[in-house]
């Protein structure tokens, strides 16, 4: 009867962990949110730096008087 008692409870907190476990996708939606804006940030950094580049290749070109 101890063994049946004792098997029960171990079904018991396997299936409560395992529920548990899978109510945990909240996170996932933070980082995605980071990355996001991370990537933004990126490309607009990078933006700027052609965007001078370019400057500075129009003012090489211009004519000298």
């Amino acid at each position: 009867m101890k063994k049946l008692i004792a098997m029960l409870f171990a079904l018991a907190l396997t299936c409560s962990m395992a529920a548990f476990a899978q109510d945990k996708p909240a996170d996932d939606k933070k980082m995605d949110k980071m990355e996001d804006k991370m990537e933004k940030k990126h490309k607009k950094h990078h933006k700027h730096h052609k965007k001078d580049k370019m400057d500075k290749m129009d003012k090489m070109d211009a004519p000298k008087n």
